[in-house]
């Protein structure tokens, strides 16, 4: 297997472990997508757009923090035995005091970060969800691991605070089950509606927040090439001020962008995926100073 390329490999940036706070983790895992395939082929087609990459995001340089790109997780084996190998990558880069960022492969990667966030940080943790599917089905295809049930596995298992953005595919198990528990959620209809200043966060949601981007959130035009696109998601600018607002203030404690499943004819869905990274990068290193710890 050829050694993915660095974040932004292109750039002289500092990319040493011991002097980046960003490390990005490649997770080229795929074993319960349902409809559209090659999210294995994600985190290198993330890889190789970011360098065409600018350093400055147009508000500042990220990369000024140092970005280190880790060798690929192993995604041979059972998806427990993946999503184990996943949360010992992330609690070593956790007890180092960096940031962990995923590049998935589907959904389902998010849950070993998830397991490492809680052991890292015992106290309350939010989980903000851009996303065009609720995932919040107990088990979906005979798993319990299935990337259609990561909201789930993070609320039900592990006790986070959920706030979802873009949702516009549900199943009745799951529009009740956010009912029930009172999901928080800007859903894309409203957002047409009312436009991305309707978001309210609640005072509740908690201080430290992991970001779980999963591509088909956004609307096709931004990023075509997923395995389960949704017509009517938001476009770049509200979902980036969205971001802006939840990450203002609190302390993000890892993110990932996943499900991208990359086209030959379509670097455009690939080099957005990369952006989106960064962009995100970007909002963390103008609000360090205002995190709260």
């Amino acid at each position: 297997m050829i050694p993915p390329p660095a974040f932004l490999a292109s750039e002289p940036i500092r990319s040493a472990a011991a002097e980046s706070f960003f490390h990005v983790i490649p997770v080229p895992f795929e074993q319960s997508v349902s409809y559209g395939a090659g999210t294995a082929q994600g985190p290198q087609a993330i890889l190789a757009a970011s360098s065409q990459l600018e350093l400055f995001d147009g508000r500042s340089q990220p990369a000024e923090l140092g970005i280190h790109t880790t060798d690929a997780i192993d995604c041979r084996g059972s998806a427990e035995t993946v999503l184990n190998r996943i949360e010992e990558r992330c609690r070593t880069v956790l007890a180092a005091g960096v940031l962990p960022v995923l590049l998935g492969g589907e959904h389902t990667v998010s849950v070993g970060a998830l397991r490492a966030i809680r052991t890292a940080y015992p106290g309350p943790i939010g989980l903000f969800q851009l996303d065009a599917h609720a995932d919040l089905r107990d088990s979906y295809e005979g798993s319990r691991l299935s990337h259609a049930c990561v909201a789930r596995r993070a609320h039900q298992d592990l006790g986070m605070t959920l706030f979802q953005f873009g949702v516009r595919a549900l199943c009745l198990e799951e529009h009740r089950y956010r009912e029930e528990h009172a999901i928080a959620r800007l859903d894309a209809a409203a957002i047409h509606r009312d436009g991305v200043a309707a978001l309210a966060v609640p005072n509740s949601f908690p201080d430290r927040i992991y970001l779980s981007l999963d591509v088909d959130g956004l609307d096709p035009a931004v990023i075509r090439a997923t395995g389960t696109p949704v017509p009517g998601g938001p476009g770049w600018y509200d979902t980036l001020a969205a971001l802006e607002t939840v990450i203002a203030g609190r302390q993000v404690v890892g993110f990932d962008v996943v499900e991208l499943a990359p086209r030959d004819d379509d670097h455009a869905s690939a080099f957005a995926a990369a952006q989106l990274v960064y962009a995100v990068m970007g909002m963390i290193q103008r609000n360090r100073g205002a995190m709260v710890i």
